[in-house]
């Protein structure tokens, strides 16, 4: 299942992390290594129900983001290593988390570490990587590093929390979506990248301007993310089309066919989201609402809009490959949907 989504025509086809993969290969080797090594425990469990959430194939773009705002600022030591270490030990941390709380069954295509080993130890393996997170935060010795990775981590509970109150609420506004997916997914984003220049001491505006950055290429992240449970297809999602709808979250593509419908799609709404009457058939009918109100389309202007603030983020910073390849990455996180 799945709809098109018409988009305007792309400036450039061809947008790629393969530029920011290939300058962060060394040092992404060494991240890799750490993560394993820090992944170990004498406890079977841990390091079983880790790796194979780590082993699963993500793009680590996040950790990328720090090596690459360190690099930006021609920085020549190792604690961008352990930075970025913690950034995706984070987010893989928060994975393990979601998965419970969603009652997800697909991960990237594989069924996720609670349907293999249980609820509790997918919480309980998550909160040793956050636990490990921070030894290597504080290993790194930088109070600012700290500051800003610790308050991400507070931020995405919160957002974790918020997603909770406003699960299957159908008069979701717009602005409550935003500020969920701001705390779940950008909050991570902008610490990944601010903390690269804070390690390469590169003072406020270099700071300002990466978590800017961070900040708004993953609000278009999560924007794309959510356009793709609609108009996506399964095997490039790691999951089934429509398992949002299934769980009842409330994400763009369906706050606005809720608010541009009629008094009888609305109570659909209701029905499919509120009640949980969430079967194939009705999801059939929800994409038809969304494709009747050009709602995916809408939903990928909003990324694009997000996307030309974190363009304009780095605009001030001098043109090198490091600055290039974080420019492509916003391509590369948008086109997605084509």
């Amino acid at each position: 299942m799945g709809v098109v989504i018409p988009l305007e025509e792309s400036k450039n086809k061809l947008a790629s992390i393969k530029p920011l993969v290939d300058l962060t290969r060394a040092d992404m080797e060494r991240v890799n290594q750490l993560i394993l090594s820090k992944a170990g425990s004498d406890v079977q469990m841990i390091p079983e129900v880790a790796n194979h959430l780590i082993s699963s194939g993500g793009k680590r773009l996040r950790p990328m983001l720090t090596l690459a705002a360190a690099s930006l600022f021609d920085y020549r030591g190792e604690n961008h290593v352990k930075l970025a270490t913690s950034v995706e030990f984070m987010h893989t941390a928060t994975l393990l988390h979601d998965d419970v709380v969603d009652e997800s069954d697909l991960r990237r295509g594989k069924s996720t570490a609670r349907m293999i080993w249980g609820n509790q130890a997918s919480v309980l393996v998550g909160d040793f990587l956050l636990g490990q997170a921070f030894r290597m935060m504080v290993d790194v010795g930088s109070l600012d590093a700290l500051d800003v990775l610790s308050s991400a981590a507070c931020i995405i509970a919160e957002g974790e929390v918020l997603q909770l109150s406003v699960a299957k609420n159908m008069e979701t506004t717009e602005d409550d979506y935003l500020s969920v997916i701001r705390a779940k997914t950008a909050a991570l984003f902008a610490a990944a990248a601010e903390v690269g220049p804070i390690v390469a001491e590169a003072g406020k505006s270099g700071r300002n301007a990466l978590k800017s950055y961070g900040m708004n290429l993953g609000l278009a992240f999560q924007l794309v993310d959510d356009a793709l449970d609609y108009g996506g297809k399964a095997a490039d999602l790691g999951k089934n089309v429509g398992d949002d709808f299934r769980e009842g979250k409330i994400t763009l593509p369906v706050i606005l066919a809720y608010r541009r419908g009629t008094e009888d799609e609305r109570a659909f709404w209701r029905d499919a989201i509120e009640a949980g009457n969430s079967t194939d058939a009705n999801l059939e009918k929800a994409l038809g609402l969304i494709t009747k109100y050009g709602t995916l389309a809408d939903t990928i202007g909003r990324a694009i809009h997000y996307g030309t603030i974190a363009r304009d983020a780095l605009a001030p910073l001098p043109d090198t490959v490091w600055k290039s390849s974080l420019m492509e990455v916003i391509d590369f996180c948008i086109e997605r949907v084509n």
